[in-house]
C-alpha cells in the first residue's frame, strides 16, 4: 500500500520531532529518568544535544533554551523569501535543515503568543505573508521542474524532503497524462 502525501509528511514530522537539537542550560539541573530515556544532567551555560521534543519540554519548563540557528524568525523569513525571489526561473534556493517542521513551530508558537499579546498580530501575519510567498515561489519552480524531462540531482538537491514527495508525485502524473495524451490506438481516423 503507498503512503499519501499526508501520511509521509506526518513520518517526516515525527522524524524532525525525535531529531537532535542543540540547546543551552539556562540552570543546573539533575538527571531526568523517563521510561528509558535519561536526560541530563544540565549545567547552566553548557550546550546539549537532545531531542527535539525534549527540548520542547525542557524549555517549557525553562531548563534550557534552544541555540537560535535551531530556530526560524521574522529576520530569517526575510531572509530566506528575498534569497528565493532573486533566483532564476528553473532556481531554488537552499533552504535550512526541517525547514517546514521549523515554519510549522514558529508560526504555531507566534499564533499562541498572539492569543495573549494581541500586538503578535501583526508580526504573525508578516510571518505567514513571507511564509506563503515562499512557499508560492517555492510551488512554481518545482511544478515547472517537474514539467521538463527527468532531472539530475544537481537540480533536484535543494528541494526540502516534503518538496521531493510534491515533486515526485507531480512528475509521475504529468508524465502519465502526457502520455494518454498522446496514446493513440485507433485505425485511420481519430474517433468521436
Amino acid at each position: 500500500m503507498q503512503l499519501n502525501v499526508s501520511s509521509k509528511i506526518e513520518a517526516l514530522d515525527f522524524m524532525f520531532q525525535n531529531s537532535l537539537v542543540k540547546v543551552i542550560a539556562n540552570r543546573n539541573c539533575p538527571e531526568i529518568k523517563l521510561a528509558g530515556l535519561t536526560i541530563g544532567p544540565f549545567e547552566e551555560g553548557n550546550e546539549y544535544e537532545v531531542y527535539y521534543w525534549v527540548a520542547c519540554k525542557l524549555e517549557k519548563f525553562g531548563v534550557v533554551r534552544f541555540r537560535s540557528e535551531e530556530l526560524l524568525d521574522a529576520t530569517k523569513l526575510y531572509k530566506l523569501q528575498w534569497k528565493e525571489r532573486v533566483q532564476t526561473a528553473g532556481q531554488l534556493s537552499e533552504l535550512p535543515k526541517d525547514f517546514y517542521p521549523k515554519l510549522r513551530v514558529y508560526l504555531a508558537n507566534l499564533k499562541s503568543e498572539m492569543a495573549k499579546n494581541p500586538e503578535k498580530m501583526r508580526e504573525y501575519e508578516k510571518a505567514k505573508y513571507l511564509a506563503l510567498d515562499i512557499l508560492n515561489l517555492r510551488l512554481k519552480k518545482i511544478v515547472s521542474i517537474a514539467s521538463a524531462p527527468a532531472q539530475t540531482e544537481q537540480v533536484l538537491k535543494n528541494l526540502t524532503d516534503e518538496e521531493r514527495l510534491l515533486y515526485e508525485k507531480i512528475y509521475t502524473l504529468i508524465n502519465k497524462w502526457k502520455t494518454q495524451l498522446l496514446k493513440y490506438e485507433g485505425e485511420g481516423e481519430w474517433q468521436n
